[in-house]
């Protein structure tokens, strides 16, 4: 008899991650990758958090503490919230399943964009919800068009700020007046993965929405600016309400030991935060420079990557990168990712960009 599978998973294609650097390079033959794919920070995790960690190795034979208390009770000081208002997940990531599952039933809504974070789709499938999609505007997400598709049904609607894959921001501004257009029932998710990267002064104040009681969840991460992502630790910051229901399902040791020692380190490395910005601000003008004197025109982003129509098959060009050992994300067509480096990473992508697109 074959497998019963429930038709919303089965219509789920599997995420392919790519292969090992190390792997590439013995495939290749290459003395040196440079993976740009990833929107990882170049520099590497804070040194305080290399030493929490190195602190908290000899107790892995303990569970980790399931409510978090060190981690949640510093985020609730650093954002000025209550200590039920702070959800940690193994990534922002589970947070994002967490929701679907706690308000979707079958057949229930989640608005979202139609180029956005991938993951908002399948964790609203697999919670059997239906995807309303929202096309982008001039690369922006539009949210009159976003609000004036709330219905009935509509449970969530997701809003990635800064969006990925695009870089591009929605001011204070544009967020008040969808809030005031958003009835009870939806809770909006506000996805801020790439927060701390963010250099206009327009950027929406979100957890002041949490602070007045609004039906929203800040979603923010470890994985990005702390450089934590092989940690998988993210948090959300909402109203004591959404988390209690959340808490109802979230696994109890979801946020491992290590993670949460380097994570409460990272989040008191003002300094190594303050250098990973500069670095980034650097190399972005470093990369969108090289890309216009090559005659392209990426889209102004407010995150650690670029996002550019390279005006050819951005699969071939991804695969002739590859072999000379830099690794970028192609999402669709002509459109690529590509991830803000060291300033010699951002040389060399360059140089051999430069060659690849002349051969064309």
């Amino acid at each position: 008899m074959p497998l019963k599978v429930h038709p919303d998973i089965a219509s789920l294609s599997p995420y392919v991650p790519g292969k090992p650097i190390e792997e590439l390079q013995r495939e290749l033959g290459l003395a040196r990758v440079i993976k740009l794919a990833s929107n990882e920070n170049p520099l590497g995790p804070s040194p305080k958090a290399l030493a929490a960690l190195s602190d908290g190795s000899s107790t892995l034979h303990r569970y980790p503490d399931g409510g978090a208390f060190r981690l949640r009770e510093a985020l609730a000081d650093r954002w000025k919230v209550t200590l039920d208002q702070v959800i940690l997940g193994n990534g922002s990531d589970e947070i994002l399943g967490l929701l679907a599952r706690t308000f979707l039933a079958p057949g229930d809504e989640a608005i979202m964009a139609d180029q956005t974070f991938v993951i908002y789709k399948m964790e609203v499938t697999a919670a059997h919800g239906t995807s309303v999609i929202v096309p982008l505007k001039q690369w922006r997400h539009d949210l009159p068009a976003m609000a004036d598709a709330i219905t009935a049904r509509t449970r969530l609607l997701f809003l990635c700020n800064p969006n990925n894959p695009t870089g591009t921001m929605v001011s204070a501004d544009e967020v008040e007046q969808l809030l005031a257009r958003v009835p009870s029932h939806v809770v909006v998710v506000l996805d801020e993965a790439y927060f701390e990267y963010v250099r206009s002064r327009q950027f929406p104040d979100s957890m002041a929405y949490v602070k007045q009681g609004r039906n929203v969840i800040v979603l923010r991460t470890f994985s990005k600016i702390y450089g934590l992502a092989g940690l998988r630790i993210g948090y959300g910051v909402t109203t004591a309400e959404i988390a209690n229901f959340l808490n109802r399902l979230r696994p109890p040791f979801n946020a491992n030991s290590l993670a949460q020692r380097a994570a409460l380190a990272a989040l008191g490395d003002d300094e190594h935060v303050a250098r990973s910005r500069a670095v980034n601000e650097a190399g972005m003008g470093q990369v969108v420079k090289g890309l216009t004197d090559l005659g392209f025109a990426p889209i102004p982003s407010e995150a650690n990557f670029v996002y550019v129509d390279i005006r050819r098959d951005g699969r071939k060009v991804f695969d002739a990168m590859l072999r000379e050992g830099i690794i970028i994300r192609h999402i669709e067509g002509s459109m690529v990712r590509v991830t803000i480096g060291l300033e010699e990473e951002n040389m060399e992508f360059l140089a051999v960009f430069k060659r690849v697109i002349h051969s064309q």
